[in-house]
């Protein structure tokens, strides 16, 4: 018998990761009565990097939410491999030039607890497993608490996006998607001021392996002990799949770095799959869409998507304060703000998918004029941190190529 819940909200947001909580919070600052629901208990987990790009912190500080920022910053990318070693501070730019980090459990625990502290009511242990339709609507939302009335529903049920794919969401694994191993490591350099990233890994005989390593200092943390979020990914597609297992990787990119950052045993090893630059199709109903992770909104050439979680939960709550239908304008707009950087972003990570690319330009990239230019170019487009306002130009040549890029490939497409 189907249970029965007499509560209804004007918003329902599925999923509590920075994109839920950040839309639970601007819906209710919106004067939208807002559930929050997710189906993990409190303070869960997340495979992630778990770094904050300067362009993320500042989406904090627009928000209003410097409580959650933690103590630890950093001074931008230092980039290794290939006989070169580079060095690349966060630029100048409207986001600032200051980056952060924090472990996901601890991130997603404080914006969960900002969302209510703006009003909005939160389940956590609670998944959305259908939805009622009428008139081409959702009415309401099934959960393990029965189902909940809405006017409006947000999907930010990440990278799998359970929900999502109830409603149609499709995921183009043509495309290139990420994967990845992420751990954490005690050591007493966890305050580091610059994030690291190994852009040539090495088995045991010496090989080159697919994919890059990286090390993000995390500062001290609750306990006291110092950390760093250590792990390797890989970019892949259905053609031409990444040929690599991200966990045995992982140990064995921990043990060569174990002496120079003194590091302790890997702990909390997880993995997941990552859809990137925009690559699904079905983001959006009339009175739903789908935000950050489960949008695809996620950089391929670096695998961020914090900053666009978050921004993508304000534009969509613009959006539905605005009234309307949102099946062809959710998609338009994340087309309008994000379309051409991650085609071009898609079109650059392909290459990294064929095995012999990296191997024959990493030298040139990482040594002399490429090492003191382009590197450091990369590391801005890597930080999310070219902004249309920018008129240098690297920007002028990437918002050009971005135009250029392909579009015979799916970016948010109404199926």
């Amino acid at each position: 018998m189907r249970r029965v819940n007499s509560q209804a909200f004007d918003c329902i947001v599925v999923g509590a990761g920075p994109s839920g909580s950040t839309a639970a919070i601007a819906a209710q600052r919106a004067g939208l009565h807002t559930l929050l629901i997710d189906a993990q208990p409190e303070r869960r987990d997340k495979t992630c990097g778990d770094g904050l790009t300067p362009r993320a912190v500042h989406v904090l500080r627009t928000l209003g939410l410097d409580d959650v920022l933690p103590a630890y910053r950093n001074r931008g990318l230092k980039l290794h491999g290939f006989g070169g070693d580079v060095t690349a501070p966060w630029p100048d730019s409207p986001y600032g030039t200051v980056g952060s980090a924090s472990p996901r459990a601890v991130f997603d625990a404080l914006l969960v607890d900002e969302a209510r502290a703006a009003g909005a009511e939160v389940w956590h242990n609670c998944p959305a497993t259908g939805a009622e339709f009428a008139g081409g609507l959702i009415s309401s939302v099934d959960t393990h608490k029965g189902p909940v009335r809405a006017r409006w529903v947000i999907v930010a049920d990440g990278v799998r996006s359970p929900f999502g794919k109830l409603l149609g969401r499709q995921w183009h694994k043509g495309e290139v998607f990420g994967i990845a191993a992420r751990s954490y490591c005690a050591t007493p350099l966890a305050d580091e001021e610059w994030m690291h990233s190994h852009v040539e890994l090495r088995d045991a005989d010496g090989a080159v392996q697919p994919g890059y390593g990286w090390i993000f200092p995390l500062g001290a943390g609750e306990d006291g002990e110092g950390a760093v979020n250590l792990g390797c990914g890989a970019l892949s597609t259905d053609a031409r799949p990444a040929k690599v297992n991200t966990k045995k990787l992982l140990a064995s990119y921990a043990a060569q770095q174990r002496e120079a950052w003194q590091l302790g045993p890997e702990r909390n090893v997880t993995s997941a799959l990552l859809p990137m630059g925009g690559a699904v199709s079905n983001v959006a109903g009339p009175n739903w869409a789908l935000i950050g992770d489960a949008a695809a909104c996620v950089n391929p050439l670096n695998g961020e998507g914090i900053d666009y979680g978050m921004e993508t939960a304000a534009m969509a709550v613009e959006l539905i304060a605005d009234g309307g239908d949102l099946t062809l304008a959710w998609p338009l707009l994340l087309r309008e703000a994000y379309g051409d950087a991650f085609a071009l972003a898609r079109t650059a990570a392909r290459l990294l998918t064929y095995p012999q690319f990296l191997p024959a330009v990493g030298p040139l990239a990482m040594r002399g004029i490429g090492g003191r230019y382009l590197m450091p170019a990369a590391a801005r487009l890597m930080g999310n941190l070219i902004t249309d306002e920018d008129t240098d130009v690297i920007a002028r040549a990437w918002r050009a190529a971005g135009r250029a890029a392909p579009r015979n490939a799916p970016l948010w497409d109404v199926a």
